[in-house]
């Protein structure tokens, strides 16, 4: 079971013990991502992530920060989405207090020198072009901006490469000031712990958090009347391509359907995409569908790797799977078979202490309330046949329907002929 704690200047603290581990892992997440972004800035919650391994007063060098953690046989890290940032080290028990100090330290007291800035810039640009070469990478960058245009929701999180040539340390400093504040902070902390000492620490540690309000994020807008097509021409030996509908958002009542829908989809190797479009037809390396959803957005999409010869028909193909669930529904022994697996998948992860940090600690940041999986559980195991057809004709609709793609072709009409429902 998990534990709120919230202090008087508005950070909160969240335990969840587990004894049975030999791990422990602190997570702090804060409530800032690219969708907080404007045109100016976009990038700057990637960057700023990067920099926080640059050194502290305590810590001067990357060295300092890493070199203890790998002594210990740690695993650390931190990543950017759309809508938070987390800072995270995983270590064995008896490390608790060093991934604290560690974890807490670069979060509050980061030297953002200019000097590393400098070097840095290089490092993402280069992460940049890693991804915009990698097909499969790229391709999903595209898919966000073909659903959201010219918003915070349809701009690559790494930012483009202009503003990553721009930022200097005043920008960063600015951008703390605004976002990484107690109220819009959470501290996980998950595993072999103590909790009352787990909390006494935490406070410890995180005493001199900035305080102050933050900046919301502006909601994102959703317009389509017809199916969309966004192309990338790239002489490539395979064509990438996602293709989906919009759905619902983490507030919606619909989010497990849409869970589920996407696991008989594309979710197991048993799937039907897997079955019919790999298995049967031959027509694809990869393939497999999931459900994204976000505070105001949401999709279902899958995404395959197709022979640039045969793109029309694993399109046509991709497409049949959507209408056939649809249009007959799915059994009751394919429903079971896709609930358990989803709980399978559920109960896997929480035999580590990061997966179970970041179960409990983004929901309560990103939904302010917390689901245990014996409530999810339950949800899930009242959707029954009948809710899963009837959601499908909900959402698999030519206005929802979207693809994107990359790969050796240069005329969206023609993939617009065959994109439809």
């Amino acid at each position: 079971m998990y534990k709120k704690t919230v202090l008087e200047n508005g950070l909160t603290i969240l335990t969840v013990p587990r004894h049975e581990t030999k791990a422990v892992t602190v997570l702090i997440l804060v409530g800032t991502g690219s969708k907080y972004e404007d045109k100016n800035n976009n990038g700057i919650s990637h960057f700023l992530e990067h920099m926080f391994f640059k050194g502290t007063e305590k810590r001067p060098n990357t060295m300092a920060i890493s070199d203890p953690l790998d002594r210990a046989g740690g695993i650390f890290n931190a990543f950017t989405g759309e809508e938070y940032t987390g800072y995270w080290a995983k270590v064995e028990a008896s490390q608790f207090d060093l991934a604290l100090d560690v974890v807490s330290d670069i979060f509050l007291n980061s030297k953002l020198e200019q000097e590393e800035i400098e070097k840095e810039r290089g490092v993402i640009i280069e992460e940049i072009n890693m991804y915009y070469d990698n097909p499969m990478s790229h391709v999903q960058l595209l898919w966000e901006k073909l659903l959201y245009g010219d918003q915070p929701a349809g701009w690559d999180i790494a930012g483009p490469k202009e503003n990553i040539l721009k930022f200097q340390r005043k920008d960063f400093a600015d951008y703390m000031n605004s976002q990484y504040v107690a109220k819009n902070t959470i501290i996980c902390i998950a595993g072999n712990i103590n909790e009352d000492e787990a909390i006494e620490k935490a406070k410890k540690y995180l005493s001199n958090i900035r305080t102050g309000e933050f900046k919301d994020k502006v909601l994102v807008v959703e317009k389509q009347t017809d199916p969309q097509v966004e192309l990338k021409y790239k002489e490539t030996d395979q064509t990438h391509l996602l293709i989906g509908f919009r759905g619902v958002s983490l507030a919606s009542e619909d989010e497990y359907k849409q869970k589920i829908l996407a696991t008989i989809l594309g979710g197991m190797m048993s799937s039907r995409m897997f079955m019919s479009v790999r298995e049967k037809q031959g027509l694809t390396y990869y393939i497999s569908t999931a459900s994204d959803t976000f505070t105001d957005t949401g999709y279902i999409v899958t995404r395959a790797g197709v022979d640039n010869k045969r793109v029309f028909l694993a399109v046509k193909a991709i497409l049949e799977e959507y209408k056939k669930i649809m249009d007959d529904g799915v059994p009751e022994e394919e429903l079971k078979k896709a609930k358990e697996n989803i709980k399978g998948k559920m109960a896997l992860t929480f035999e580590a202490s990061d997966a179970e940090a970041s179960f409990y600690g983004a929901q309560l940041l990103l939904e302010k309330k917390i689901k245990t999986p014996e409530e999810i559980f339950a949800e899930i195991d009242k959707i029954d046949a009948v809710d899963i057809q009837n959601f499908a004709k909900q959402i698999f609709t030519n206005d929802k329907l979207n693809l994107a793609l990359i790969g050796p072709f240069k005329e969206e009409e023609e993939f617009k002929k065959i994109l439809k429902i």
